[in-house]
């Protein structure tokens, strides 16, 4: 697809070109200050307590939930969903689009952060699935029972923040939906192109390309999770053992 085979944005000189986005940006600086706003009332919500030792499993075996904060004081835990028994292709698309932008944690913890991913199979299955990916971060299977305190009435799919205070464990916050946006830059990034998400939903021009829905399509190509591609070509392995 070329942009000739759409319509195209109005041609003006520089000049005009720059008044309109001038235009934009007192907008798009109100909405970062809105942005600003919201993140402050976050910081002053009120925490729930949760076990600290409840159970997760890693690569050496059982690992109560305090231990994933490596030490550190707050932790930051996305909840992949997991198809049990389903090939690579099968598993989700929404969270492996999520998980797969996240790949560098120096800056978490440079803010006494930690980040891991809590997923909801089995460790022997998902962690192939994680090296199949080539994904890096900190990775833990929820049993049923540790899925039941941490989830608690919730789904999987959430982003979740926690803090330590010594032998304490709290929850400060969860999102889920487009609430986990921030782990994805691609979406950042594709909002500030002419054709947007090209998503079915966004308000774009008439005859803009809108070719997604919002139920997982948008995170697949030919069957299989979009970043699942790469992989498959630089000849990596998608059995999962099931």
């Amino acid at each position: 697809m070329t942009a000739g085979e759409h319509p195209l944005p109005q041609v003006t000189d520089r000049q005009a070109w720059q008044a309109r986005i001038d235009e934009l940006r007192v907008r798009e600086k109100a909405h970062t200050r809105a942005g600003d706003a919201l993140a402050a009332e976050r910081r002053r919500l009120p925490m729930v307590e949760v076990d600290p030792t409840t159970p997760l499993t890693g690569a050496h075996g059982p690992v109560p939930l305090i231990d994933v904060f490596d030490g550190r004081s707050k932790l930051v835990a996305y909840f992949h969903m997991w198809h049990t028994g389903k090939p690579a292709a099968d598993q989700c698309e929404g969270c492996t689009f999520s998980t797969t932008h996240i790949t560098e944690l120096s800056y978490l913890h440079s803010r006494d952060v930690s980040y891991a991913t809590f997923c909801q199979g089995p460790y022997e299955e998902s962690s192939r699935y994680r090296d199949f990916m080539g994904w890096t971060v900190p990775w833990y299977s929820v049993p049923p029972e540790s899925a039941d305190r941490l989830v608690a009435d919730r789904h999987f799919g959430i982003l979740v923040s926690y803090l330590r205070d010594d032998n304490k464990v709290y929850e400060t916050y969860w999102t889920t939906g487009r609430g986990n946006e921030p782990m994805a830059p691609s979406y950042g990034l594709l909002d500030l192109t002419v054709h947007g998400r090209q998503e079915l939903w966004e308000d774009s021009p008439e005859g803009w390309p809108q070719l997604w829905g919002s139920r997982g399509g948008q995170f697949q190509q030919d069957g299989r999770p979009t970043a699942q591609w790469s992989r498959i070509k630089a000849g990596r392995d998608d059995d999962l053992g099931t």
